[in-house]
């Protein structure tokens, strides 16, 4: 791979992206399309809950002003009763007037109860109270408390007397309780961090929410806070907003579900039919199934249509082999059967001959015919197969055929072959048959009883072999120079070209080596 393919490869998102299958990247699509849909609907739903939150927070201010504002006002004419009445009872402890007015003004308020007592202790109007740990608060300063039964207001006197009232958690929830319609609310009062609850607030569920709103008091430094429960997120908001994820999810699955029934399976299908596609068949378009896109018919019925005219070609193709087979079956008949008729002409003619040179002429020429006879005939035997000639076989038919028609000088010729089994393409085949044939003339011409090796040995790779043949006739000598430079010299060499490859001769031991192309071992 080149370092352009490696640059222009995706890396990150992209692979990740381009590694998915279409469906679910169809759907990944589908629900980036969908989802601003599904925002603009969740929106809708977020701002109509926000509304209704704004419209119960204004209700709830509307309540804790109203309830406020009574609690504020009792309290506030009450601490002003008592530093009246504290006062005058401070100038008179006998003043009666003072005293029953304030017993008038505490009657209103069901529960309530007021102790107005000296520097002493001494009760000077109202119920007796015990106030433990507690410090007479400055001259007409209102100090307020909550005790575990209410609310408790002291002011203090000029002398050292004071006023105290006792207000009961219960008379204080009736005094916020609003008027007309009432919601479910909560109530509290609260000075700094202390709390005093005038009615509880029931919890709304794990995730409820609730508004609150805190009114300040005039009165000792009192705040009234009040509570509504807001919009629940366990009511229809979370109904609503499961339901559009839901739309949102099944919008885009719906989708996804028509393109993969419509489109991907039918390609998926489509293309495994085409892998899996062997000429001479056609293809089935039932395999696309009942529902794919009119676009996917159409493209597998031009691959069907493609398959069907595949299928008549390779059915012409067939018959043409069958009878291009038979024709050249019978022209390399024809052929073996002409040079085995050639190869009787010149022995008759050898057997008619009136010299032994003549008859050694005829028999040279006879083998050189054999020669080409036993390649051809071994390539029609191996047209069966068409994995090459086997060259052991050919080189031994050939040196039976050479001692056979040996002259009579030559009788105890001998040819010894250490062949390993190789094959080789036709020319090649006919080549080293004539070159052997020629080096075993020459052997024959130099010493009729000489004695011949023919080696031949494949290299590691299967593709090249070596071929030696070695004999002390073809020792340098007058003889045998006479004879290269006369016949054989032009002919050896103009086989070697063909064998495309350099003969080389070692004159000291008498052989002859070269390197010859095979197609592989047999």
């Amino acid at each position: 791979m080149t370092t352009v393919d490696q640059a222009s490869r995706p890396t990150g998102i992209a692979a990740a992206l381009a590694r998915m299958p279409t469906g679910a990247k169809v759907f990944l699509i589908l629900l980036g399309a969908l989802f601003p849909l599904a925002l603009i609907a969740a929106l809708t739903t977020v701002q109509t809950t926000r509304a209704a939150d704004s419209e119960a927070r204004r209700r709830l201010e509307a309540l804790a002003q109203d309830s406020s504002a009574v609690l504020e006002n009792v309290l506030a004419n009450h601490v002003s009763q008592m530093s009246q009445a504290l006062a005058a009872l401070e100038q008179n402890p006998q003043d009666a007037p003072s005293c029953t007015r304030l017993v008038g003004t505490f009657a209103a308020q069901a529960g309530a109860r007021f102790n107005v007592s000296d520097a002493n202790g001494r009760t000077l109007c109202g119920q007796r109270m015990t106030l433990s740990g507690s410090v007479a608060p400055k001259p007409f300063e209102v100090r307020a408390s909550f005790t575990p039964t209410g609310l408790v207001l002291r002011i203090g006197g000029s002398a050292g007397a004071s006023a105290t009232a006792s207000y009961p958690t219960a008379s204080l929830g009736a005094l916020v309780r609003p008027s007309g319609f009432v919601p479910e609310y909560g109530a509290w009062l609260t000075r700094g961090e202390e709390r005093l609850e005038l009615r509880k607030l029931d919890r709304q569920g794990a995730l409820g929410r609730s508004d609150r709103v805190e009114t300040s008091l005039s009165v000792g430094e009192l705040a009234l806070e009040m509570a509504t429960p807001a919009a629940s997120i366990t009511s229809p908001l979370m109904v609503t907003t499961a339901l559009l994820v839901l739309m949102w999810i099944a919008a885009a699955m719906i989708g996804w579900f028509v393109v993969d029934r419509l489109l991907i399976r039918p390609l998926r299908r489509l293309r495994t039919g085409v892998g899996n596609y062997k000429p001479g068949e056609v293809m089935d378009m039932k395999r696309l199934g009942s529902l794919p896109a009119q676009e996917i018919r159409d493209l597998g019925e031009t691959f069907r249509q493609i398959t069907q005219t595949v299928q008549v070609h390779e059915t012409d193709l067939a018959e043409g082999l069958v009878r291009q087979t038979r024709l050249t079956r019978e022209v390399h008949h024809r052929v073996k059967n002409n040079l085995q008729v050639i190869a009787s002409l010149i022995n008759f003619h050898a057997r008619s001959a009136k010299s032994a040179e003549a008859t050694e002429a005829y028999a040279s020429i006879q083998r050189r015919v054999d020669a080409l006879a036993v390649v051809h005939r071994h390539h029609y035997a191996e047209m069966e197969e068409n994995r090459g000639l086997d060259l052991r076989a050919v080189v031994g038919e050939l040196a039976a055929n050479i001692r056979a028609t040996a002259p009579e000088r030559a009788a105890s010729l001998g040819i010894t072959l250490e062949i390993e089994p190789l094959l080789a393409n036709q020319d090649v085949a006919i080549a080293i048959a004539f070159l052997i044939t020629e080096l075993v003339e020459l052997a024959m011409s130099c010493n009729p009883a000489a004695q011949i090796r023919i080696t031949m040995k494949g290299n590691e790779a299967g593709d090249r072999a070596t071929m030696r043949v070695s004999s002390p006739a073809l020792v340098e000598g007058p003889a045998m120079e006479a004879l290269i430079d006369g016949r054989y010299g032009r002919i050896i060499a103009g086989l070697a070209r063909q064998l495309r490859t350099k003969l080389h001769h070692d004159p000291l031991i008498g052989a002859y080596e070269a390197e010859i192309a095979i197609t592989g071992r047999a």
